[in-house]
């Protein structure tokens, strides 16, 4: 994971009016849990228009999905279910040659209510890039429905840090 990638992912979005949810490991280093990651991870808006325009700002990077998907596609919620239902597919995997070491998964449907989420999300400077990122008690619940040991972990972390802001805020 590079920084200059990350940024240059989130200002293309950016621009082209995507709506999108940071999520997954560089969600939880924004919270305060310093680990690592390789890829970002985001929960998009699902509607049509939105879908095509987080495709054309990827693909403004030269990213592309691993598999043949078009934004059409991705935006059809039968086409979608199907994936889910018959593939195990939880992200779209985007990979892009001049960012090799930023891949960008895109969640296959929202594992939230997204108008909510959004609107609850934590919006961060970063070097001038605004970027949402999921607030904490959503992504605590995030990484303990996922289960794996790396997100149960970072879900036990993430925790300690939301008991320690508690706490400062107890004592002001």
């Amino acid at each position: 994971m590079e920084l200059q990638s990350f940024e240059a992912v989130m200002r293309a979005l950016n621009v082209a009016g995507a709506r999108c949810i940071l999520v997954g490991g560089m969600a939880v280093v924004a919270h305060g849990h310093g680990r690592m990651t390789h890829d970002m991870d985001l929960v998009v808006d699902l509607q049509r228009d939105n879908v095509r325009r987080v495709f054309e700002a990827l693909a403004t990077l030269g990213y592309r999905p691993l598999v043949p998907v078009t934004a059409e596609g991705f935006a059809d919620p039968a086409m979608r279910r199907s994936w889910i239902d018959h593939k195990n597919m939880t992200v779209l995997n985007f990979h892009s040659d001049s960012y090799r070491a930023t891949p960008v998964d895109v969640f296959v449907e929202e594992p939230f209510d997204f108008e909510t989420t959004y609107e609850n999300a934590v919006v961060a400077d970063v070097h001038g890039v605004e970027v949402r990122i999921v607030d904490l008690p959503t992504l605590i619940a995030m990484k303990e429905e996922a289960g794996r040991a790396i997100d149960l972990d970072d879900a036990r972390h993430l925790r300690l840090l939301g008991d320690d802001e508690d706490d400062g805020a107890d004592e002001r």
